[in-house]
């Protein structure tokens, strides 16, 4: 399964563009910090993703203003140049 729930802040958001099929999408940069144990240790955790939404979604992050932080969910998938990831966000909650 490839389900990701990240809790983030919204730091940065393209202009809207259009893919080949004529979708709207906006690409994003998001924000998470946060404190996890591994192996019974505290660990700090500090991350920015690379984000992008596609399709109706994108009406709903458009609204999101900088510095919002939501829930965001969806899946990784390789990025264009298949250098790295990329977080395909299909729900936010905010």
């Amino acid at each position: 399964m490839n389900r990701l729930i990240l809790s983030a802040e919204l730091v940065e958001r393209g202009a809207t563009r259009y893919t080949p099929a004529g979708l709207p999408a906006l690409d994003l940069s998001l924000k998470h910090e946060s404190e996890v144990l591994e192996d019974k240790q505290p660990r700090k955790v500090v991350l920015t993703i690379r984000a992008v939404a596609i399709g109706e979604i994108t009406r709903k992050v458009a609204t999101l203003p900088l510095g919002q932080v939501a829930s965001y969910a969806g899946f990784l998938a390789p990025s264009r140049n298949a250098k790295g990831l990329v977080f395909h966000v299909t729900e936010v909650d905010a």
